[in-house]
């Protein structure tokens, strides 16, 4: 296990973000293409770690990762290597090569971003358009059911399928399919022909850092390279009444795993401080703490990966807490036209249109 891995995404970040930036709140647009409203970027505590996003500059077709400051300036890992001449070992346009590139590529990037955060002409967060972190997962996402006791409570009734009635000893664990993936501000596709029970999850997703299989629970943090807003947007009917009650096609729907709107590294993140809140048309649905987590991440890691292969750039959504829409009374259903907001307080927020398809 590379056990230093951590310890440079605490102390790099801390001397990239920290000592060169302004701190300051700042709200800039994100109106690319969506017409979004303001993008807060708001300082991380203690001015350690990053926010990694991808994006596209400007009016550029090709997307770049790039390092989102503190006062909404950014670093294009890419261009910016280019200009300093700095030849980078990883491939600067994917998030997924930054993540597998270990000590060595992180070090690269507190280096370009040190050089960087002390010029004047940066762009601004408004001047791109954000995609999600990693839009092309290699992988399914995996995710976590029922961690939210309240969430576990409330789906008892409104569940078509009775069978579970009591919370499970270990985590529920089930995946969604690579073409979910979304971006943070992108519309999420809705078919009234194929089902009309579209609900949200507003859930905190972790992205692991390294490979590692059979994870002790005391050492899992260490594989966690940072966090995102995540929503486990789902068909309910599909969910639950087709397909023999098996999850995978409900949660699967193309579009339906909106995430963004950058990875925060581990160390920018206060897990105690976590909220995870969802609204619809600015009406709060959820809002829970991260300590309201039945199974917390290193015990979600641990088991996770016993006996199974975990890879760097791997998502996991931790779980959503209750407020769902299906369990309401009466259920509560996304609608063409609706706009879903997920926060991940001290990560960021993510706002999707829902846009009919028919």
């Amino acid at each position: 296990m590379d056990k230093n891995r951590r310890n440079w995404i605490k102390a790099g970040a801390s001397a990239a973000v920290g000592s060169m930036l302004m701190g300051q709140n700042l709200s800039q647009a994100q109106t690319a293409n969506n017409g979004q409203q303001a993008l807060v970027v708001t300082p991380l505590p203690g001015k350690i770690g990053m926010r990694l996003a991808t994006a596209r500059l400007g009016n550029s077709s090709v997307s770049t990762v790039i390092v989102v400051l503190d006062d909404g300036r950014v670093v294009d890992l890419k261009s910016e290597a280019q200009r300093q001449n700095m030849t980078l070992g990883f491939d600067a346009s994917s998030m997924l090569a930054l993540v597998a590139s270990g000590n060595a590529g992180f070090a690269q990037v507190k280096a370009v971003v040190d050089r960087a955060a002390q010029q004047s002409g940066l762009p601004n967060v408004s001047q791109t358009t954000l995609m999600s972190p990693i839009p092309r997962p290699d992988r399914n996402i995996y995710c976590v059911g029922w961690n939210y006791l309240d969430h576990f409570e409330e789906g008892k009734n409104a569940r078509a399928d009775k069978a579970v009635q009591k919370l499970p000893d270990h985590p529920v664990f089930f995946t969604k399919a690579t073409h979910t993936m979304n971006g943070p501000f992108d519309p999420i596709p809705h078919d009234i022909t194929n089902s009309n029970t579209t609900d949200w999850e507003a859930e905190l997703a972790v992205v692991i850092g390294q490979r590692g299989r059979n994870i002790p629970e005391d050492k899992a943090m260490d594989y966690v390279f940072g966090y995102a807003a995540y929503n486990d947007t789902t068909s309910r009917e599909v969910q639950q009444k087709r397909h023999g009650g098996q999850w995978f096609k409900g949660k699967s729907l193309d579009g339906h795993g909106p995430m963004g709107p950058w990875i925060v590294t581990a160390a920018g993140v206060q897990l105690d401080d976590v909220r995870v809140i969802c609204r619809v048309n600015g009406v709060e649905k959820q809002n829970a703490s991260y300590k309201q987590m039945y199974f917390k991440i290193p015990r979600i890691i641990a088991e996770l990966s016993r006996g199974m292969t975990l890879e760097p750039g791997d998502i996991i959504a931790t779980g959503t807490p209750s407020g769902v829409g299906f369990a309401r009374t009466p259920p509560e259903f996304l609608k063409p036209g609706d706009l879903l907001e997920t926060e991940i307080t001290g990560v960021g927020i993510i706002r999707n249109p829902i846009r009919s398809e028919v």
